[in-house]
């Protein structure tokens, strides 16, 4: 073969593999999530009207009406953050002329979406039975599941901000009744740390 053949090939290689990990969390888009998942915390306190930030109160988390909003506040964070790195993502594959590729972000959302929906499920059976107080927990040790499962198609450090998250939820499994408070870590600060370490090596 060829030494012009096979750096024809590489450069094709190259092109597909920019082209799936361009939804990534890019840098800006990791920050934001992070953001959206600080302020969504800071609600859910204010909901819950803890005596302070570790403190526990069993009756205001299993109140219909705050469980209801705080259901509300994760959807709007959930949200918000897909529709930021969906809209980025876009914005920037046209900048830089990378058209992204379907069959592969297919597969991409598939590995992605395994763990997520069983996650959610979960978390709706533990939500009917009252046990409110593994929910956190739950919530991040799937995403984490999710973000490795996914993490072959993605940058390197996606897989590392996966193996976090689940120290993070399994750390918040053993505090019973700090959830929000590790919520808060896993979902905020983990991300706009992965976001600043994702902006500068990829994005600055």
């Amino acid at each position: 073969m060829s030494n012009s053949y096979k750096d024809d090939l590489e450069s094709i290689r190259q092109l597909m593999d920019r082209s799936v990990k361009f939804i990534s969390l890019s840098g800006l888009s990791g920050i934001l999530a992070g953001i959206y998942a600080l302020a969504g915390a800071g609600l859910a306190y204010s909901s819950l009207q803890y005596k302070s930030v570790v403190d526990y109160r069993t009756n205001s988390v299993q109140h219909p009406a705050v469980v209801q909003k705080l259901i509300v506040i994760a959807a709007v964070v959930l949200i918000a953050s897909l529709a930021t790195g969906f809209l980025l993502t876009i914005r920037k594959s046209k900048r830089q002329g990378i058209k992204i590729n379907l069959a592969n972000t297919k597969r991409l959302a598939i590995n992605l979406a395994i763990p997520l929906v069983a996650g959610g499920i979960f978390i709706l059976i533990l939500l009917s039975k009252g046990h409110y107080g593994v929910v956190a927990p739950a919530s991040l040790i799937f995403y984490g599941l999710a973000l490795i499962n996914a993490s072959p198609n993605l940058y390197e450090e996606v897989r590392y901000l996966g193996y976090c998250e689940i120290v993070v939820g399994l750390i918040a499994a053993y505090f019973s009744g700090w959830g929000l408070l590790f919520w808060a870590i896993g979902f905020g600060g983990l991300h706009v740390v992965y976001g600043a370490a994702m902006y500068r090596k990829y994005d600055a």
